[in-house]
């Protein structure tokens, strides 16, 4: 087969590679789409390695024909339809990947779309299955609004019972708010901790996802209520900060972090398996409701991933996913 190779930092060739085989309690998916994440983006450039046993090529989520099963499979056959969560591999012409990552495509959307759907759902699924039921009233702030994950997080939460603010830039007002957040914080121009106080009487969020990291610590917990929750799951804006933990103590913060792709497959209660498996009874029947959907930005050919990189980083980056297709 053919894929997308790398050098750190060099430019991303398509050459030939291995052809996957499935082991035991694996399927081989011929690849319809995949989608551009910053993971890919950090990879590349050497910061995030993938995983010690898993594929190096680039591409965490998928959409395609099972064309391969391995022993043990149960419930999929060659032909079936899917899109997957990957721990890498999604750059590819086809991929190797467990059957519990796999996740039928959804009806009212179409094979291409299903790959914007995996990592979002499932990280946005991982960080959200903990919180305790939300109350009327309750408002979560959903960071970079206007991306894969807080496209998606604003929908599920919506969906949840959340009212929603959103930190993106002003051309992405529109869109966070046509999916559903309420208050839409400029991060350029607005303070967001003055914003959600000012939503919320001054009680605060009860519930903030963050994919700043350190530059916004400090913020995050002025913005968040007594009792409330903070989860990262990502680090844009460094990974070391301090924090006075008297502070905590004392309002009661919960503070979570998180990564998806390092899970393990299918050991213990945080594996990939039990998220995927979650995801397809809790959230798949919202997407088959209409009340969640994927948010596509743009659509480029697989050959053109270069392109898709240098765009996902730049003030022109649409809002939604950068898709990849065959």
């Amino acid at each position: 087969m053919r894929a997308m190779r790398f050098e750190v930092d060099g430019p991303l060739t398509w050459a030939d590679a291995p052809d996957p085989t499935p082991g035991p309690g694996e399927v081989v998916i011929e690849i319809a789409a995949t989608a551009v994440n910053r993971a890919d983006v950090m990879q590349r450039a050497g910061k995030y390695p993938a995983p010690a046993g898993e594929s190096e090529i680039l591409g965490l989520e998928c959409s395609g024909t099972i064309v391969e099963v391995g022993d043990g499979i149960v419930g999929w056959a060659v032909g079936d339809e899917v899109c997957a969560l990957l721990a890498g591999g999604g750059y590819a012409e086809r991929v190797a990947v467990p059957a519990t990552q796999l996740l039928p495509v959804p009806e009212g959307v179409s094979l291409a779309e299903a790959a914007a759907l995996p990592e979002a759902v499932c990280t946005v699924w991982s960080a959200l299955r903990e919180l305790p039921q939300a109350v009327p009233g309750d408002l979560a702030l959903v960071h970079g609004g206007s991306g894969g994950i807080g496209t998606m997080a604003i929908q599920m939460l919506r969906a949840l019972g959340w009212r929603v603010a959103a930190t993106a830039s002003a051309k992405h007002r529109e869109l966070c708010a046509s999916l559903g957040a309420e208050v839409v914080i400029d991060y350029r121009e607005e303070d967001f901790v003055e914003a959600v106080h000012g939503a919320t009487d001054g009680r605060g969020a009860v519930f903030v996802l963050d994919v700043i990291g350190a530059d916004y610590l400090g913020r995050n917990l002025d913005a968040l209520a007594l009792d409330g929750t903070l989860t990262i799951i990502a680090a844009q804006g460094g990974s070391k900060a301090e924090v006075d933990i008297a502070r905590l103590m004392q309002r009661r913060v919960t503070l979570r972090a998180m990564t998806l792709r390092a899970r393990p497959r299918t050991e213990g209660r945080a594996a990939k398996s039990i998220i995927v498996q979650q995801v397809l009874d809790y959230v798949w029947p919202l997407i088959a409701a209409e009340r969640v959907r994927p948010v596509i930005g743009a659509t480029l050919p697989l050959a053109e991933a270069e392109q898709a990189h240098e765009l996902i980083g730049s003030p022109e980056a649409p809002g939604g996913k950068l898709l990849l297709v065959r």
